[in-house]
């Protein structure tokens, strides 16, 4: 699987854990929501680290915890 899509699946599986909407993980994370629902859906191939840990934070989980 491709990580990008893997990564936005992850980042779906913890945020629908913690039940917040992808609104509520942007203003979490300091990221606009069209950049949360990019990364999410994987039309974002490469996001930048920054953003990875701003959302892995947000999450409550690590980095590799995203990218598992």
């Amino acid at each position: 699987m491709h990580t990008s899509s893997m990564l936005g699946q992850n980042i779906k599986k913890y945020r629908n854990k913690l039940r917040i909407s992808q609104d509520t993980l942007s203003k979490y994370a300091d990221l606009t929501v069209i950049t949360v629902i990019n990364v999410e859906s994987g039309r974002t191939a490469n996001p930048t680290i920054s953003t990875v840990k701003k959302l892995a934070d947000a999450l409550g989980v690590s980095i590799d915890d995203l990218m598992k």
